[in-house]
């Protein structure tokens, strides 16, 4: 066990440190874009941006919860600190939500009444954005957690995004299409909606402890039976702290005539196998079939 603690805490470091280069490419290129989506007169640079200025918010908030996810256990917060990213990804979402409005209300009256763009302006900010977001995509697409993945994922977005300005950039050297760019503003602000909405959905799900989603409860009940001196499972329950890290509890069955070693045993068989599934708490309590319980009779009653 030791040795997969040394091993969480380098991957842990790793990706604060990982996501540490990110925010910094990310948050200086937010600064630029924004004076360069003023200056080409371009509402997708600038819907970009406003994107980009997420992504650093989320960017600042992934390093700080990836440090603070680190803390241990204490007497306030007995599962430890993991549940707190689930804060920075709603904030994130509502940031975004508020800005994808004003991009929104800012591009449609560009459709009515279209503004020229700076075309050559777009070129040269798309290949320094495709440019930094790659880098820093890079820089996070072998990480281990949850944070660097989710956070790679924004950064491959920013990267398409860039590359469809930087088309309608080109289309713009040589005709004479002014709504393109509006059109393109619009569209990369229904697609950060739509994965913001997505993202929001997973999260408030987490938030309100439902099953993980990579967890079929119907296998891991008949996993539990199967292991022999097993009569039956109940009152089992299964939720995330943070969409990576895994609970579960459950109450075992096992025949009345079944030793203390063999008790000892066989729990120790079942949170092997839990354990497996990316669950980092497992709490059995192991009943003899002659036993109360309170649970088992108020399921029964309900079947």
């Amino acid at each position: 066990m030791a040795h997969g603690h040394h091993h969480h805490h380098r991957a842990s470091s790793r990706s604060s440190q990982n996501i540490k280069v990110a925010f910094f490419l990310n948050i200086t290129f937010t600064v630029l874009e924004i004076a360069g989506g003023l200056w080409t007169n371009s509402m997708a640079i600038l819907s970009d941006a406003l994107h980009d200025l997420g992504d650093t918010f989320s960017l600042s908030l992934a390093w700080l919860f990836e440090k603070y996810s680190r803390r241990r256990e204490d007497a306030r917060y007995t599962f430890g600190y993991r549940r707190f990213s689930l804060l920075g990804a709603l904030f994130n979402s509502l940031l975004l939500l508020a800005g994808s409005a004003v991009i929104i209300a800012r591009a449609l009256p560009r459709l009515i009444h279209p503004q020229p763009a700076n075309a050559a302006g777009m070129l040269v900010f798309a290949l320094v954005g495709i440019a930094v977001n790659g880098a820093a995509a890079l820089r996070l697409r072998k990480g281990e957690t949850l944070n660097e993945k989710m956070v790679s994922w924004h950064l491959l977005e920013d990267v398409l995004g860039w590359a469809a300005v930087l088309v309608v950039g080109v289309v713009l050297l040589f005709a004479d299409l002014p709504r393109l760019d509006p059109i393109l503003s619009l569209g990369i602000t229904v697609y950060v909606v739509v994965n913001v909405l997505r993202n929001t959905r997973r999260t408030l799900r987490v938030m309100l402890q439902s099953v993980p989603e990579n967890i079929d409860m119907e296998d891991v009940r008949t996993a539990i039976v199967a292991r022999p001196g097993v009569c039956s499972v109940h009152h089992i329950h299964a939720w995330s702290l943070d969409g990576l890290h895994h609970v579960l509890s459950a109450h075992v069955v096992v025949g009345d005539e079944t030793s203390p070693e063999k008790i000892i045993a066989l729990k120790n068989d079942i949170k092997e196998h839990i354990y497996a599934l990316s669950f980092v708490h497992v709490t059995l309590e192991v009943e003899y079939e002659s036993e109360f319980c309170r649970q088992r009779e108020v399921e029964e009653a309900e079947c």
